[in-house]
């Protein structure tokens, strides 16, 4: 009998720490122009994508990071209209963006060509239906060219990055966090990918920061998500105006109806107000960002 192959999240290595998958079946498997490329079977999780040993997606738990990176920053803004996403080229955060009715425009920019090519063979429920909307456009660039250089803005931006590693570096620079808002429209907000604070404070940190010297407003948010092994996982927030994250669940519950209500597994508007209460210690990370 064939010994069965491990595949393992490497990310935590230089802390000694590293979690592994015991593989079903490999569905795809590829070193890209631009990154390691693996997705596979695993009993529990459904299909799990990994890029350069970080677990990137499964289907099992998709829905809590997409919607509430989604629904987060639209429904807080509250009159968003024109949406960008930096990276998400399995086009989950898009699927999600585009159930808002109100969004008339979403642009996705996505550096590797091949990420969208696989994610329409391998995951037809997001892309299918976000490619047969007319507001949707797909655009194959770097994201950090794309916001310094285009003269549209943007009501909110979405950096759906990988970790701090390979070409995602770059989405976690004060230039690219300078970049983005130049292409964002009075009033909008970004939110952006910060990792797991109990085990990455670092990154949330100095994201936090760079905010901080930006915008009006820099803070996070969290979401617990289990293949984000290492507790909540934190959502960077920079938003032009302060008063976007201070909004009731009761206004949020109605700016949700006027949406349309679609059917949601994870976000609803009271998770909405409360994913801005931090645990004490993610709390002081960012306090400290806000002290630099």
């Amino acid at each position: 009998m064939a010994k069965k192959r491990w595949i393992s999240e490497t990310l935590f290595e230089p802390n000694g720490f590293r979690m592994s998958y015991e593989v079903e079946r490999v569905l795809y498997e590829q070193q890209t122009k631009h990154q390691h490329l693996v997705l596979f079977e695993h009993k529990l999780f459904g299909k799990i994508l990994m890029l350069d040993g970080a677990t990137q997606v499964t289907t099992r738990d998709e829905f809590i990071y997409h919607e509430m990176m989604s629904h987060v920053p639209i429904l807080a803004h509250g009159k968003a209209r024109n949406v960008l996403i930096i990276g998400g080229g399995d086009c989950g955060i898009a699927e999600e963006v585009l159930k808002h009715k109100a969004v008339k425009h979403l642009t996705q920019v996505e550096i590797d060509a091949s990420v969208i090519a696989f994610s329409k063979e391998h995951f037809p429920e997001f892309t299918k239906p976000v490619f047969r909307d007319k507001r949707f456009e797909s655009v194959i660039d770097d994201g950090m060219k794309f916001v310094a250089q285009t003269d549209r803005r943007f009501d909110v931006i979405i950096v759906d990055s990988t970790d701090p590693q390979g070409p995602g570096a770059v989405l976690f620079t004060k230039e690219f966090y300078a970049a983005c808002k130049r292409a964002m429209a009075p009033g909008g907000v970004m939110v952006t990918q910060n990792g797991v604070p109990f085990l990455q404070p670092d990154e949330l940190v100095t994201s936090i920061g760079y905010f901080k010297s930006l915008y009006a407003d820099a803070a996070c948010y969290v979401a617990a998500i289990p293949t984000y092994v290492g507790g909540q996982m934190a959502m960077g927030w920079a938003a032009k105006d302060k008063k976007l994250r201070q909004h009731t669940a009761r206004t949020i519950a109605a700016r949700y109806r006027k949406a349309g209500s679609f059917k949601t597994r994870y976000w609803t508007p009271d998770v909405h107000v409360a994913a801005f209460a931090l645990p004490r210690f993610i709390a002081e990370h960012v306090s400290k960002a806000k002290r630099k």
